[in-house]
């Protein structure tokens, strides 16, 4: 089977969503708890297949705190790497070889995929933009709105903690 064919024969096997919006190319939803789907390409080239998906945007405040604990955790990760473009958004970068794609890869890959984005995800949120989930949840309680997506901020969001 072709590179391609193992694609889609396995994202179909996981039963997983996703679109062919051009020849070689996959997005393919990955659906999470912390961050509801990471949204991923997976993209055949003439040598390798292209891993990316978009983590979250450049974040408001602590930079270099935040930049560094993405550094960190590079280190111990499989496929994938964090990286930015160039308006500062996070981004799960990775490229293997055409020869590399099996069924068993590719779940490793979009696992992988999946777990660095959901299992980090809040961590990054609570370094990137503590003071917007602080006003967010103000602005919520305030008004009366659901507080549900922002349950996971709640030691640092909810002053009567």
């Amino acid at each position: 089977m072709s590179p391609v064919e193992v694609i889609e024969q396995a994202l179909k096997d996981a039963e997983l969503e996703y679109e062919r919006p051009r020849e070689g190319a996959f997005f393919v939803k990955l659906p999470g708890e912390h961050k509801l789907a990471t949204m991923t390409w997976l993209i055949v080239g003439d040598h390798s297949l292209h891993v990316e998906a978009f983590f979250c945007r450049q974040p408001d405040e602590n930079h270099t705190e935040f930049y560094r604990w993405l550094l960190e955790k590079n280190g111990r990760m499989y496929g994938v790497a964090f990286t930015l473009d160039p308006a500062g958004d996070v981004y799960l970068v990775g490229r293997v070889s055409l020869a590399s794609v099996t069924a068993e890869e590719i779940d490793r890959l979009l696992g992988c995929v999946l777990s660095y984005s959901d299992d980090n995800f809040d961590k990054a949120l609570e370094l990137g933009f503590k003071t917007s989930i602080r006003k967010e949840w103000a602005w919520r309680v305030k008004r009366g709105e659901s507080l549900a997506n922002l349950r996971a901020f709640a030691r640092f969001a909810d002053p009567s903690r």
